[in-house]
């Protein structure tokens, strides 16, 4: 079997432990779609159903049931070598994350810290100085339900107000005050819509007015980043949290038009999860230290524009 193979035998593997593509997919960073796919390539391969659906979740078919006590033991072995395989990895940190926080809240502050470790390398999400590897990332980062966050360390919670660009702010702001969105685009963010704080822009119109036709209508985007490229773009106005935009703020890309004193605090969190098993080694506990130092950077700087203050 091709590498290609052994991605889907441990998505496959995962899908049967954790019962769901969902789960599966969390752990390993890709979409359940991605997941699905993989297996679906190894069941076009050898020719036989392996995942049958049941009413607790997926659960391995007649086919490869006599195989899942040797896939699951394979994998531990695979685990155990790559855990005695760390003490070479030294230098070298594992990153799933969030693909937003990755491309707007740590990438810019990256060179900040290779300028102090210039030795450590890192692999984000399957990409950058290193190549992936199995098994579980060294450090995971996701935006999480208040019940996820005890556990882990909190970077930040965000703060949702109305963004706009430079431009759009001058058109909005030469507008009668109770006017100002009027006319405009309305860009709907749903990276936000499980939050009980997430305010949309029919709730947000509803309490602030400014605009008095469809505030329901618009393009929907499901990510931060591509809505944020097009609110640069001149192409609306957007509901989105500040707290990972600040180079884009600071630097005149993006504008706040409308009073910040009216936005809210997520009840969600991005949390880091770090790996029990390298916890101690000494470029992760040089980043994680990093890690919480910015991230209580980024919440004093949002904590400027709000007249509350997160829990």
């Amino acid at each position: 079997m091709s590498v290609r193979h052994l991605n889907a035998l441990q998505a496959l593997d995962l899908a049967v432990r954790l019962g769901s593509l969902k789960a599966a997919a969390e752990v390993l960073s890709i979409s359940p779609a991605a997941v699905g796919q993989r297996i679906k390539t190894l069941e076009d391969y050898l020719g036989v159903e392996l995942l049958v659906r049941a009413r607790t979740g997926l659960r391995p078919s007649r086919e490869l049931s006599g195989a899942i006590e040797h896939l699951n033991l394979a994998f531990a072995e695979l685990a155990k070598a790559s855990n005695v395989l760390e003490m070479q990895r030294e230098n070298e940190i594992h990153i799933a994350a969030d693909t937003d926080w990755i491309s707007l809240w740590l990438l810019p502050k990256l060179p900040d810290f290779q300028s102090k470790f210039p030795n450590v390398k890192f692999c984000l999400n399957g990409e950058g100085d290193i190549q992936t590897r199995i098994g579980r990332a060294d450090c995971e980062i996701r935006f999480c339900a208040p019940e996820a966050i005890a556990s882990q360390d909190v970077l930040f919670h965000d703060y949702l107000v109305v963004i706009a660009s430079p431009e759009n702010e001058r058109r909005i702001m030469a507008l009668p005050a109770d006017q100002r969105l009027e006319g405009f685009p309305l860009l709907h963010l749903d990276f936000y819509r499980n939050d009980p704080n997430a305010v949309t822009w029919p709730a947000w119109v509803n309490q602030h007015g400014f605009r008095g036709e469809a505030p329901e209508r618009g393009i929907r985007f499901r990510r931060i980043e591509p809505a944020i490229e097009a609110v640069v773009a001149n192409a609306g106005c957007v509901i989105s949290g500040i707290t990972m935009l600040k180079d884009h703020i600071e630097f005149g890309k993006l504008a706040l038009p409308l009073a910040t004193k009216g936005g809210r605090w997520t009840e969600y969190a991005f949390c880091a999860d770090f790996r029990q098993a390298v916890a101690s080694k000494p470029a992760i506990r040089q980043f994680r230290k990093w890690l919480l130092e910015k991230a209580e950077d980024s919440r004093e700087w949002a904590r400027d524009f709000s007249t509350s203050r997160p829990d």
